[in-house]
């Protein structure tokens, strides 16, 4: 599943193509994906300027002038290809000819500055929905969800109150969307990582007895901060299906320290340790036993 810098990538992608334009057309080849479309899902866009595009954790939205939002999920293999005047660009492709719809294209928008945007899909776990602006926060997508960890909330003192007295697990406690929400699996192990902290480590050890931060939970939201940071610059991820809309390649990949390195050396100077890797609710973890002692928390 795309993280949150591979979404806001793709919403950086987007939005020269669709903010201020008009959907002139929009198709519908499918009745659902992960999810049935809402009711009147073609009929409803049509017309529409998108008057703003933005994204809340791992949710793109698009912003409508009738005030509705059009909430786009990516689930685990849907990407956007942008078209413009017949040349598009895919993964590891040049400029060619869109030589019409695939199979797996299943939602088609014509905007009327000449661009085209398809959403492709071939595992359907991606979703859409029509919401309007006023209810968006208490909508069922977004009640009870975190804070941004790209925002100014998160904060040693954000995350000694949102852990303090848990014993969850630390890295369970990260990927917790009601708490912080848009971080994944790989960047909270780049995360945890490069601040020390070992994985397994209870969640409430960033918080004193009396809920104060720890230096190490100062740490921690700077270098999460960080790390996303860098990912966005770099294009994300793009593991496996997931590619920039104009189908470059990003190159965060490269700068892994930890993930999906098992069995080579910990980059840290003088470090002996070797990668490891630990399975945590169903997912993989990587870390430096050297480096994420538990005591280091």
């Amino acid at each position: 599943m795309p993280e949150l810098p591979e979404v806001e990538t793709v919403r950086r992608g987007l939005e020269p193509a669709m903010v201020g334009a008009r959907l002139t057309k929009v198709t519908q080849r499918r009745p659902d994906l992960r999810f049935p479309f809402p009711e009147r899902f073609a009929e409803r866009l049509e017309g529409q300027e998108v008057t703003a595009l933005g994204r809340r954790a791992k949710y793109l939205l698009a912003d409508l002038a009738s005030g509705e939002v059009l909430v786009m999920h990516l689930g685990m293999s849907g990407r956007f290809l942008v078209t413009m005047e017949g040349a598009t660009r895919r993964p590891g492709e040049f400029h060619h000819e869109h030589g019409g719809l695939g199979a797996h294209d299943h939602v088609v928008f014509q905007l009327s500055n000449g661009a085209t945007v398809t959403y492709n899909d071939a595992r359907r776990f991606g979703f859409m929905d029509l919401v309007p602006r006023s209810a968006i926060e208490t909508s069922k997508h977004f009640a009870g969800m975190g804070i941004e960890p790209l925002g100014n909330e998160l904060s040693g003192e954000t995350i000694a109150r949102l852990f303090q007295g848990k014993r969850t697990p630390l890295k369970a406690a990260l990927l917790d969307q009601r708490l912080i929400a848009g971080l994944g699996n790989i960047y909270v192990c780049e995360a945890l990582f490069r601040t020390g902290l070992h994985p397994e480590a209870p969640a409430g050890s960033l918080a004193t007895k009396k809920g104060k931060p720890t230096d190490t939970a100062y740490r921690l939201a700077d270098v999460i901060r960080d790390v996303l940071a860098e990912a966005v610059e770099a294009g994300g991820s793009t593991l496996r299906d997931h590619a920039q809309v104009d189908g470059s390649l990003g190159y965060f990949q490269h700068s892994f320290r930890v993930y999906d390195r098992e069995g080579e050396p910990c980059v840290t100077p003088a470090c002996t340790g070797t990668v490891t890797r630990l399975v945590q609710s169903g997912r993989s973890t990587f870390y430096c036993p050297e480096c994420q002692k538990r005591s280091s928390s």
